[in-house]
């Protein structure tokens, strides 16, 4: 149905109840997989406040224009549906499946957006449903109205190419949301929460930032010309430029500097030398996978984005290290420090980070107090006996993680 761009009042559109709203969501479901009787979910400008959408397959909807306020639609499948102006003010949309959804012109203020993939969607200027003096949301004139999203949270949600330039996005929280190659031009995100955001790539053209958090984003590749940064907080956001010493100070190219490591271990120092990190910025050391880094000193070192896996890295010295979305599967971690480490989105899976056996009845068990543990994947990962106290563990995957004896003292988990 063609959006109709004259003064459409919110009185005139079709209430449906819970029921009928089940009905058509059947009935859509039906013709999405071509059984007979189904029928493609036609809902534009539907009064669909408050209702419950929550896990419902909804492919390529036609929601144009509906008032979706307060709406439960936490894990709905919209892949390619038609949001167009929509109002979705304090709608639960956590973890719904949102890929090249058109949300032009959508008033989405307040909305729970969390953990929901957003991948190429449209937020781009578009015909707004506009608040009356009432509070009430009216389709009200063609033209650019800019996507309203302030206050929403969108924290770690996957806007991937996503197209917002233009959107008013004041005040909103995209803390550790996967924003690459986002087209952000002109977008106005004041006061708004980026930590730890990945915006490799992303066009912020234009885009006004003034009081916004940047702590720990990621902005490699991003284009910032002429966007207004005044106040901003970059505390340890990683750009182009080196985030520390470069290997190359050392002198030596990184494999011999691993072997004269290796050999250092295994003479017990009689031979080689130890290596050395501390403070550095590894993001351009080509992969590390396998490496012998035993009793490695790295503290505060940059490893973002390196592969370390199945590396041997026992008692290695990693406190505060950003570690973040490193490939560490099978890694041997027994007794690594890990204190205050940053390992945001890092692949864990069946490392070992238990107990490290240094003698008859002796044990150096892994440190991870304080560490950033968000969005890790931990399955399959051995943590017993390791001190966990105060770790931020929230949405980590741990699925099969054995964590006997482990000190999880004040751990973050929701």
């Amino acid at each position: 149905m063609a959006l109709n761009h004259d003064k459409r009042a919110p009185e005139t559109r079709q209430r449906l109840t819970q029921r009928q709203l089940d009905e058509v969501i059947r009935r859509h479901e039906e013709f999405q997989v071509g059984r007979p009787g189904g029928q493609r979910a036609l809902l534009a400008h539907h009064d669909l406040r408050g209702l419950n959408f929550a896990h419902k397959k909804l492919v390529d909807a036609d929601l144009t224009g509906c008032d979706l306020s307060e709406a439960n639609m936490a894990g709905a499948i919209l892949v390619n549906a038609v949001m167009f102006a929509c109002n979705l003010r304090n709608a639960n949309l956590a973890g719904a499946s949102m890929m090249r959804v058109d949300l032009r012109g959508a008033f989405v203020r307040g909305a729970n957006l969390a953990n929901a993939n957003l991948f190429e969607a449209d937020m781009r200027d578009g015909t707004l449903a506009a608040q009356d003096r009432h509070g009430e949301i009216r389709v009200i004139r063609a033209g650019q109205i800019p996507t309203e999203m302030s206050q929403a949270t969108l924290a770690s949600a996957n806007l991937t190419r996503a197209k917002i330039s233009g959107a008013v996005a004041i005040q909103t929280d995209f803390t550790d949301a996967i924003m690459r190659g986002c087209k952000l031009v002109r977008a106005d995100l004041r006061n708004s929460d980026l930590t730890g955001a990945n915006l490799e790539g992303a066009d912020l053209t234009g885009c006004d930032l003034r009081g916004a958090v940047l702590k720990k984003a990621m902005l490699a590749g991003a284009i910032m010309e002429h966007a207004e940064t005044a106040g901003a907080d970059m505390t340890g956001a990683l750009s182009d430029k080196a985030a520390g010493r470069l290997i190359d100070e050392l002198g030596l190219p990184i494999r011999e500097l691993l072997r004269l490591h290796a050999d250092w271990v295994a003479s017990r120092g009689e031979k080689g030398r130890q290596l050395d990190i501390s403070g550095f910025d590894l993001r351009k050391v080509p992969s590390l996978a396998g490496a012998n880094l035993s009793t490695l000193l790295a503290q505060n070192a940059v490893f973002y984005g390196v592969d370390l896996e199945a590396a041997r890295l026992p008692a290695a010295h990693l406190e505060g290290a950003d570690l973040r979305t490193c490939r560490l599967r099978g890694a041997d971690l027994r007794g690594a420090n890990l204190r205050q480490a940053v390992l945001t989105r890092a692949d864990l899976e069946n490392c070992d980070l238990g107990p490290l056996v240094v003698g008859k009845e002796r044990f150096l068990a892994s440190q991870l107090a304080e560490a950033q543990l968000r969005y890790c994947n931990l399955r399959g990962a051995k943590l017993n006996r390791a001190n966990l106290r105060g770790a931020d563990l929230r949405y980590a995957n741990l699925e099969g993680a054995d964590l006997t004896d482990a000190d999880l003292t004040d751990v973050k988990t929701s």
